[in-house]
């Protein structure tokens, strides 16, 4: 068995046992795009312990929906821990070290963050290591966590995933795919590409930048690569809007090149069963924004470390026709 076959089958499994636990605490929360507190503990048992603030920073992009299953999780944590919870994002990599140095001056109890631009990220995880805040890390920096001296990480490795997702396309017959990068620079959607690129051995993979904030640049710069390279027999997106973005820009040429999405939202999954996108690659936000918080709180009132400095696997697995009925209605509830 390859090893990235093996290093798949494990990640699938701790996905599968991450949900159990997620499904046992779960329930709906509003979300909406200003920063807010949370932490009312409305329909849910309280820990019984001390009131802690949490700040959760993000470098979510305007119009990004699998932010919102990121901080449905992070706020369903917060409930049950008794936490307020402060999310702010910003997709601006000095203004999220900026987010962070503001969560330190307002002496919050432990900063949750995701490191998409890591070298900008750097002092101000040190600043907030200096001030005795304990710091998670989630979703972006696989590579770069333990470099920093952050001792827990919830996510996927996205190396590890895009090269499955390379694997996947070979065993499909395909060729030649574009894969879409929605903010260049940014460690995790590198990682993917390059996965990708590894995985589809005998294929060929091109990178297609694109402004992720701007979903007409989207469709456009898809709509002319599909009009320029007829040859084009896959398009990978790293995110479910821009996959749904690939396939408005596919209507619009003769390409018959298969749209595959790494994430989903609750319009993905329609269009994973209507057949618009083949299928989809899950890393579980939900989970990872609830371990993000819950892992801070047992750290703070307990000093327990989860993974043992060792990244916790949120994903990757698979979404496509034969198991996507099994998720849709928790897409509908917004939490997968």
């Amino acid at each position: 068995m390859k090893k990235t076959e093996r290093r798949f089958r494990g990640a699938m499994a701790a996905a599968a046992a991450g949900t159990a636990v997620v499904l046992a605490v779960a329930g709906c929360s509003n979300t909406g795009g200003a920063p807010r507190d949370t932490g009312e503990g409305a329909g849910v048992g309280s820990a019984g312990t001390k009131k802690l603030t949490i700040a959760m920073i993000t470098h979510q992009q305007p119009g990004d929906t699998f932010w919102d299953l990121i901080r449905k999780g992070a706020e369903m944590a917060a409930k049950k821990d008794n936490v307020t919870l402060r999310y702010s994002n910003d997709p601006q990599a000095p203004n999220q070290a900026n987010l962070v140095q503001t969560a330190i001056d307002s002496k919050v109890d432990g900063i949750a963050l995701t490191l998409a631009t890591p070298s900008a990220m750097a002092p101000a995880v040190a600043a907030a290591q200096r001030a005795g805040i304990p710091v998670a890390a989630f979703n972006a920096g696989f590579n770069e966590y333990q470099g920093m001296g952050i001792t827990q990480y919830f996510g996927q490795d996205e190396t590890t995933a895009g090269t499955a997702v390379g694997e996947r396309l070979m065993k499909e017959g395909a060729k030649k795919a574009v894969c879409i990068i929605q903010q260049q620079g940014q460690v995790q959607l590198e990682s993917r590409c390059a996965g990708v690129k590894a995985g589809f051995t005998g294929g060929t993979v091109e990178n297609l930048n694109v402004n992720g904030e701007d979903m007409s640049d989207v469709q456009s710069k898809v709509t002319a690569k599909l009009q320029q390279d007829p040859s084009i027999d896959r398009v990978v997106a790293l995110g479910a809007p821009y996959a749904l973005g690939a396939v408005k820009a596919r209507a619009g040429t003769s390409s018959k090149a298969a749209v595959v999405s790494f994430d989903t939202n609750a319009a993905m999954i329609d269009a994973i069963k209507s057949g618009d996108v083949a299928w989809a690659v899950d890393q579980q936000p939900y989970l990872q924004g609830y371990l993000a918080i819950d892992s801070l709180w047992l750290y703070l009132t307990n000093r327990n470390v989860i993974g043992g400095g060792q990244a916790v696997s949120t994903g990757p697995a698979f979404i496509d026709k034969s198991n996507v009925d099994a998720v849709a209605e928790l897409a509908k509830a917004g939490t997968r």
